[in-house]
């Protein structure tokens, strides 16, 4: 087997520009069957990993979860669902009704197409036709996939401008700042794997990772993945980076003022840009629907041709949804200054200067240095115990960059005063810990008294 980073070399694996799923055999009229095919599927997903959620915090947190409608409460979320569709509509009367309802759709309707150009398997025969279990794949696949992310967040920001209302507004800027932020990280996370497989095309990406031929990409390029991972959970709004619609700070967030389908739109675009940026973490860090190597080579891969894929895909996206539930029963939500620091001052640099080192490495690796034995070592010696080596300097310099930045964060020297005005800067502000509130000024200002005695005589 060739050495995982080895694959970053031209010899090991030769830039493919375009797509290797060949459609050639695929009438329009089947590419309408699959897309039906996969708007089934992530709406099923979609309502067993709402179950699946509650299930597991609820066994983690002591108590049952939905157990009452169908078996084991499977039906719980259709029942849901049913409730949403007829519970009473109501917009803000301040609310612009056209972008107030335009909002909810463009969020659900981009989480879907996305899921186009992801490869659930190999090819197969459908109702006679020979072809590639995706719907369609492009020289710049990936890219369509965060250009459709970065639309999809119009959705919140429009929902949170045209409610009318401030808690919904702060949400969207929040939104706005947040979904900026770790788009570029999780771009720059990306540009590893298009260096070492030498295309931005789905199903070309996944035969890079063929197990025969050498390791998936979790392993050469693992600073990636672990940065991916980050950036997905920033993407999508999940705890413990659900700031977009922090309970606790801002009451619901860009839907406070969203209710029955159009909220229910919101929550489903939620639940589908999770499967999305799993698919996208199975596509480029997994190996895509291939089997795990030890039973790829059983009979010659008979357990990788065909539907077989669609099985191992699945399973690959669904341990990305148990991460997800897992992080949710697990940690609080983070404070908003601490997430965007540690998107711009750590995620970024860092992952900026391992795509500049796969650079170098690939580079090295086609001959440009020359033929040194440093360069050697690069470009073609590297080991799993190097990959290794280069993770835990990558950790350590995150934690050495954690704490610099922790040391400009020191509380001021000076100790805020025991007594308060609450009222000294026009709003109510509650005391801190171990402050007392000072009795406020109630004097009536010379104008107002003026203002009340000329109005007494009046009405003497």
């Amino acid at each position: 087997m060739i050495s995982p980073l080895q694959s970053i070399g031209a010899v090991a694996l030769p830039a493919v520009e375009g797509p290797v799923a060949d459609f050639s055999d695929t009438p329009m009229w089947l590419s309408l069957v699959k897309a039906l095919l996969i708007f089934v599927y992530l709406l099923i997903s979609t309502l067993l990993v709402i179950w699946f959620e509650r299930r597991i915090i609820g066994r983690m947190q002591q108590r049952p979860g939905p157990n009452r409608n169908g078996p084991f409460g499977l039906l719980q979320t259709l029942a849901d669902g049913m409730k949403s569709m007829f519970k009473e509509d109501i917009a803000p009367a301040a609310a612009d009704k056209f972008i107030f309802t335009l909002a909810p759709l463009i969020a659900a309707t981009m989480a879907f197409v996305s899921f186009g150009i992801m490869p659930f398997g190999d090819k197969a025969y459908m109702f006679g036709h020979l072809t590639p279990l995706q719907l369609t794949d492009a020289p710049v696949a990936v890219l369509l996939v965060l250009a459709v992310a970065s639309v999809g967040v119009y959705g919140i920001i429009l929902a949170g401008w045209s409610s009318g209302s401030t808690y919904p507004l702060l949400g969207g800027l929040r939104s706005t700042a947040q979904v900026i932020s770790y788009e570029i990280a999780m771009g720059l996370s990306l540009v590893a794997v298009f260096i070492m497989s030498g295309s931005m095309s789905t199903s070309s990406i996944v035969a890079a990772q063929n197990g025969t031929a050498s390791w998936w990409f979790i392993v050469a390029a693992f600073p990636s993945f672990l940065v991916y991972l980050v950036t997905m959970v920033g993407e999508t709004n999940r705890l413990p980076f659900d700031l977009a619609e922090g309970e606790g700070e801002i009451v619901g967030g860009f839907h406070t003022e969203y209710g029955s389908m159009r909220f229910a739109m919101f929550f489903l675009a939620e639940y589908i840009n999770m499967f999305t940026v799993a698919a996208l973490a199975t596509t480029m860090f997994l190996g895509g629907w291939q089997a795990p190597p030890f039973i790829a080579a059983i009979n010659d891969g008979m357990f990788n041709a065909g539907w077989w894929g669609v099985l191992w895909f699945t399973l690959k996206v669904w341990s990305f949804m148990f991460f997800f539930v897992w992080l949710r029963g697990s940690l609080p939500r983070v404070r908003y200054d601490q997430f965007m620091r540690f998107g711009w001052k750590l995620l970024i640099p860092l992952t900026l200067g391992w795509v500049v080192l796969v650079s170098f490495m690939r580079a090295a690796a086609q001959g440009w240095f020359g033929t040194g034995t440093v360069v050697t070592i690069l470009g073609r010696g590297l080991s799993l115990a190097t990959i290794v080596v280069m993770a835990v300097v990558l950790v350590l310099l995150f934690i050495v960059a954690y704490f610099i930045d922790q040391r400009g964060e020191q509380p001021s020297a000076t100790a805020p005063p025991d007594e308060i005005d609450p009222f000294a800067g026009g709003y109510p502000v509650p005391p801190l810990p171990g402050q007392t509130l000072r009795e406020p000024d109630r004097r009536i200002p010379a104008v107002e008294a003026s203002t009340l005695t000329a109005k007494e005589e009046t009405r003497g």
